[in-house]
C-alpha cells in the first residue's frame, strides 16, 4: 500500500515526488496519488510532486517546507543557494530575501522565474557545470559577485566573517582560482577587498 509507505518515510510537509515512490507502474502510482489527495490524506503541490496533509498547531491546513522542497529539487542534484539568500544565511545582511534563489545544473536559461506555492524561486544556470569538487568554489565566487551590493558590515568584520564563512564552507581556493575568469573583474576587487587574495596566489 503506497500510503503505508509514505507515512512510514515522510514527515509532514516534506515534499514527495513521485520519482521516489517505489513501483513498477507510475500510472498504477499517479491513480494511487489522486486517489489519496481525493481521500484528502495527501496534497498535491503541483503534478509528480505531494505532501501529507496535517494540521499546524493553530489548526490551520499545513504546508509544504519550501526549504526541504528546494533541498530535494535543485540542491541534492547538484546545485546550491545563492544570490541575497546566501548573503543572510551566513549573516552578511539582515534583509530577508522575499525569493529563493538557487542554482543548478537543471537550468536549461539563464534564469528561470517560477512559483511553487506561492512562493518565487529563481534558478540561474551555473556558470560551469556545478560537481561536488567545485560547489563550494562557485558559491563563494558568487558570493563575491554580489558582497558589495548585499553586505551591511564593512571593514575588518566582514574580513572576519568572509574568513569564517570560506572556513565552514571548506571553499577549495585552487578551485576558485581556475573559476575566476567566468566571472566579472569585479569579483577580484571584492576578494581583494574582503582580504582574502592572500588564499589565491
Amino acid at each position: 500500500m503506497v500510503y503505508d509507505y509514505i507515512i512510514q518515510n515522510y514527515k509532514n510537509g516534506e515534499p514527495i515526488f513521485l520519482s521516489e515512490l517505489p513501483g513498477d507502474s507510475k500510472d498504477y502510482l499517479r491513480q494511487e496519488m489522486k486517489q489519496l489527495c481525493d481521500d484528502g490524506r495527501l496534497e498535491r503541490l503541483y503534478n509528480g510532486v505531494y505532501y501529507l496533509s496535517y494540521l499546524t498547531i493553530l489548526g490551520t491546513k499545513g504546508k509544504v517546507s519550501m526549504d526541504r522542497y528546494i533541498e530535494k529539487r535543485y540542491l541534492s542534484t547538484g546545485g546550491y543557494v545563492t544570490g541575497l539568500q546566501l548573503a543572510n544565511k551566513y549573516g552578511f545582511t539582515t534583509q530577508n530575501p522575499s525569493c529563493y534563489e538557487v542554482c543548478s545544473n537543471e537550468a536549461t536559461t539563464k534564469q528561470r522565474k517560477q512559483t511553487v506555492d506561492g512562493n518565487t524561486i529563481i534558478v540561474y544556470k551555473p556558470v560551469t557545470e556545478i560537481t561536488e569538487k567545485n560547489k563550494s568554489a562557485l558559491q563563494f565566487l558568487d558570493l563575491m559577485s554580489v558582497i558589495d551590493k548585499y553586505s551591511e558590515i564593512t571593514g575588518k568584520e566582514l574580513v572576519a566573517k568572509l574568513k569564517k564563512y570560506v572556513g565552514a564552507a571548506k571553499v577549495d581556493f585552487s578551485v576558485a582560482k581556475e573559476l575566476l575568469p567566468l566571472y566579472p573583474d569585479k569579483v577580484y576587487r571584492n576578494i581583494y577587498e574582503g582580504g582574502l587574495m592572500g588564499e589565491l596566489v
